[in-house]
């Protein structure tokens, strides 16, 4: 669902009523540079379907969408631009620090002196914690039906 002119703008992007510096697109989604980049080549991967977060996306969607991040990060190793590893990054929700009501996929390239940091206080976790966790998640995980996709063997660059 297109969200109305002017009511978002990762929707007015997708429809080409804002200006944007598109890197791809197809039917499902459309890759955008980031304006405020962590470094050169930081890129967008947004999906055309208007989708607050990733519960209101179609998991055909979603996984059209990492497929795209994907080859965006193998671009990335191959554009010439300076980029020893890859960051890629969806925020689900304000607390998850996500800006644009729209879920998108940020996709950089990383160097060791980028000045890019992730800082949390990480705590190892007692396995009883974990296992219990584990069990909740898995309950809450039965009930949801996944969507089939293709299994593809691993294979080398």
């Amino acid at each position: 669902m297109e969200m109305p002119a002017g009511t978002c703008t990762f929707c007015d992007i997708c429809a080409g009523r804002v200006e944007a510096s598109l890197a791809f697109q197809d039917d499902t989604t459309v890759v955008i540079m980031d304006g405020n980049p962590v470094n050169p080549g930081h890129a967008l991967v947004i999906p055309r379907v208007h989708a607050p977060g990733l519960e209101d996306l179609a998991e055909e969607a979603g996984a059209h969408m990492w497929l795209i991040a994907h080859r965006v990060a193998r671009g990335l190793r191959r554009s010439g631009l300076r980029c020893e590893g890859v960051t890629m990054y969806l925020g689900d929700g304000e607390a998850a620090l996500q800006d644009v009501p729209h879920t998108h996929i940020h996709v950089f390239p990383r160097f060791p002196e980028d000045n890019f940091v992730i800082d949390a206080d990480c705590e190892p976790r007692d396995r009883r914690l974990l296992d219990q966790e584990a069990w909740v998640l898995k309950e809450a995980m039965r009930g949801l039906a996944l969507a089939s996709l293709p299994r593809h063997a691993p294979s080398g660059r």
